[in-house]
């Protein structure tokens, strides 16, 4: 691949990453977006992410004559497990859990500063555990095509800002500091940044058609897990309605007809 398409990849990686000191300010600074509209938002990634997975870089890697069927099918198994097993070892906690992104200073019954100290900090490693193989999907898709990693790297920043937000409010209510809940939040979505670095660092030396079809299988996986164990249960922990299935649809619908008028 050509120096412009890396710096392409890198450049749509680092805006999705970046998406997440949004959330970050909207936490600080201004009223919390409704629970109707961030589960819309999670469902809207999550379909997005599954539509592009099974519909485009799960087909292109069984196309691949050195893998075929079982292996491409192998590195997305192996991708998922991938993911499962970096959720389980390192603890962590997520958005939606003990509703977190509804902390706010001089809530009544908010938790003691110390409990709100260690709620950020689980919910940014948590965050930051699942960047980081986002970030390196979204170059991996990007460097594959170009409107592939467009449209990831979309999904991912819109996903980002409730994520921004879900550290930065506890944080500062902890803590009292703007300064600190807004590093804290960018840090999380640096990780995504530090994903892509990795994936070029590995990837470009070795890159051939083989290689490229493992990638997007496993980055398949990963995508896949992301959406299922998280943002689809988040969406519905935080709005039981019908707002995460219509973000799921209106992802998928509008991923698809993207692809169809860019191809």
């Amino acid at each position: 691949m050509a120096e412009t398409g890396v710096f392409q990849a890198l450049l749509i990686t680092t805006g999705a990453g970046l998406s997440t000191a949004i959330g970050s300010v909207m936490g600080l600074y201004s009223r919390r977006p409704s629970a109707a509209f961030i589960g819309f938002s999670l469902g809207f990634s999550a379909g997005v992410m599954v539509l592009v997975a099974f519909g485009e870089l799960l087909p292109t890697a069984v196309a691949v004559p050195a893998l075929g069927f079982a292996g491409a099918y192998g590195a997305f198994f192996a991708g998922m497990v991938t993911y499962f097993l970096i959720d389980l070892v390192i603890p962590h906690e997520y958005i939606g859990q003990h509703d977190h992104a509804l902390v706010r200073p001089g809530n009544a019954g908010m938790k003691s500063q110390e409990g709100l100290g260690r709620t950020g900090l689980l919910v940014m490693l948590g965050i930051t555990i699942h960047n980081f193989p986002e970030g390196m999907a979204t170059f991996i898709g990007a460097m594959e095509d170009i409107r592939v990693g467009m449209a990831l790297g979309i999904a991912i920043a819109i996903h980002n800002i409730p994520e921004g937000l879900a550290i930065s409010a506890p944080v500062y209510a902890a803590s009292g500091s703007r300064k600190k809940a807004f590093l804290w939040s960018f840090f999380s979505g640096i990780s995504e940044i530090m994903g892509a670095i990795l994936a070029a660092a590995v990837l470009m030396p070795f890159l051939s058609e083989t290689v490229m079809g493992i990638a997007l299988a496993c980055v398949a996986g990963i995508m896949v897990a992301i959406s299922l164990d998280e943002l689809i249960p988040v969406a519905k922990t935080l709005d039981s309605e019908h707002a995460p299935i219509l973000g799921v649809i209106t992802g998928m619908m509008v991923m698809a007809i993207s692809l169809y008028l860019l191809k």
